[in-house]
């Protein structure tokens, strides 16, 4: 009797398991320069923020 070779069907579950259907930003590059954009911008806003802040305790602390 012939044993069953069950290699390949290991393989195959592998292979399964570690195919992906595809990278999603390489699918949606406007998306991601779209979220860049708005990170930008509200790092941007809370630095001018902070700053703003600062100077103001600085100018508070000076008087």
């Amino acid at each position: 009797m012939a044993a069953i070779d069950t290699s390949l069907i290991a393989r195959s579950q592998v292979e399964f398991l570690t195919k992906r259907s595809g990278n999603w930003a390489h699918k949606n590059p406007g998306v991601i320069l779209v979220f860049c954009i708005i990170g930008a911008i509200a790092i941007l806003l809370s630095g001018l923020f902070i700053q703003k802040k600062l100077v103001a305790r600085k100018n508070a602390a000076a008087h």
